[in-house]
């Protein structure tokens, strides 16, 4: 099996991230190509479609078809490209490594998609916690990009505009919102807007706006280089096209970053993080980050890693971050930390998520800390129903996933913990809660 042909291409280096090394597995060829040819921007776009690539940050949208959304006026620094690199869901890694050794594929990935939606001003949004290695090396090699003629105004004298910036955000959750982001970008607060309008409508500054998330963006190059059939037959089917890299935590011997053909078996990747910790049995894994619901292990042995099979096992692919828990795993502990998470990170604009995030934290942590009611698991579960779809993001969709499918999946542990006052299993099976 082939790996690292698409975002990871780079890291076959000692320094994956240089300019040198990025033109060694073709970089730039794409955008120099287009800056050469000047193609009409719908064929781009049309060639995005066709290779199936959807949104790797979490919704999984198919990605040519939000480009079309961008308002066909002529090209315009008032029209923006930006992405998401705001990396923040729990579990989740892949886009700060890509950051780190190949940030060429990710500016050229930024060139292409402008010029297909003719934006001349776009903007990569990090995270605060990025300021060290991702930051400085986007900004080096957006340095270098400049420095040969293909970033700037008038590239190459071919009159095509191309501006990129990167953008440190302060390290919030809800930032990873688009609508949030966007305020963020503008000095604001990120709290995420009423929608309509929409951000291809009124996105930053109220210009026309399509938002990506990195890894997304940088598979944009290698399409374009090798074509839209090539980038579909490497995954399982037409809503399943390409590769996706996978962030493997938990009780894995050997987690990591994995790029892995979209459609892969879970027991492959499983193998490929070196199975599991200790030899210890699979319990559970959380197979899109930490809001998106839990599966049990057999199962999400039953899985292959692609949209479609983890939409019909009950979730959601999510951001690709699989968290994996194995026998030894206190589901109710796990589920306080998770709601502990959500509730802190709620920006505080709609009451159902503020007030809503708070009651589910304080309920789970009456059940971990040995005081929880019987009727307390069907009150959490219709709490967490009253707070999905009711709030102006998703955010609250993110808080109340985890706790009706943990109960859902594992309630026989949740009644053990109230009615016994102490954990199932694990090392805290032996300890009577305070």
């Amino acid at each position: 099996m082939k790996q690292n042909q698409v975002c990871y291409a780079t890291l076959q280096f000692d320094e994956p991230w240089t300019l040198e090394n990025y033109r060694r597995i073709g970089g730039y060829e794409a955008w120099e190509k287009i800056v050469r040819e000047r193609p009409e921007r719908g064929e781009i776009i049309t060639e995005i479609k066709n290779s199936g690539l959807r949104g790797r940050g979490g919704a999984g949208f198919p990605t040519g078809v939000k480009w079309s959304f961008m308002p066909k006026t002529p090209p315009s620094p008032e029209k923006h490209l930006v992405v998401n690199s705001d990396e923040s869901e729990p579990g989740t890694c892949k886009d700060r490594d890509l950051l780190r050794y190949n940030p060429h594929a990710l500016i050229e990935g930024m060139a292409i998609a402008s010029y297909a939606m003719g934006a001349e001003l776009s903007y990569n949004y990090l995270r605060g916690e990025f300021l060290d290695e991702p930051y400085r090396r986007m900004e080096a090699a957006l340095a270098e990009a400049r420095d040969i003629g293909l970033i700037g105004r008038d590239i190459k004298g071919s009159g095509i505009n191309i501006e990129l910036h990167n953008v440190l955000g302060a390290g919030a959750y809800i930032a990873g919102e688009e609508t949030g982001l966007l305020e963020s970008i503008e000095g604001k607060p990120a709290q995420p807007r009423f929608k309509p309008p929409f951000p291809a409508a009124a996105g930053a500054w109220g210009r026309p706006t399509t938002v990506n998330n990195t890894e997304t963006i940088a598979s944009v190059p290698a399409i374009m280089r090798n074509g839209a059939d090539w980038f579909m037959q490497l995954g399982k089917d037409e809503k399943n096209g390409g590769q996706k890299i996978f962030s493997v935590t938990g009780h894995v011997a050997k987690p990591g970053n994995f790029e892995v053909p979209l459609g892969l078996p879970f027991n492959d990747l499983l193998e490929l993080a070196g199975g599991m910790r200790g030899g210890k049995k699979l319990k559970a894994v959380i197979p899109g980050g930490s809001s998106v619901p839990v599966l049990p292990g057999e199962v999400m042995r039953q899985c292959t890693m692609d949209y479609t099979s983890i939409q019909e096992a009950g979730s959601m692919l999510g951001s690709g971050a699989v968290i994996v828990m194995d026998e030894d795993t206190c589901m109710v502990r796990m589920l306080e930390r998770i709601a502990r998470f959500y509730f802190t990170q709620s920006c505080g604009q709609c009451t159902p998520c503020r007030e809503g995030t708070g009651w589910l934290h304080r309920a789970v942590g009456r059940i971990e800390n040995g005081t929880g009611q019987p009727e307390d698991l069907d009150r959490l579960v219709d709490l967490a129903h009253h707070i999905e779809g009711h709030t102006i993001c998703a955010f609250g969709d993110a808080a109340a996933m985890p706790v009706w499918s943990f109960i859902k999946q594992f309630r026989d542990e949740f009644e053990y913990h109230i009615r016994e006052r102490r954990c199932l299993v694990g090392p805290g099976a032996a300890r009577e809660a305070a």
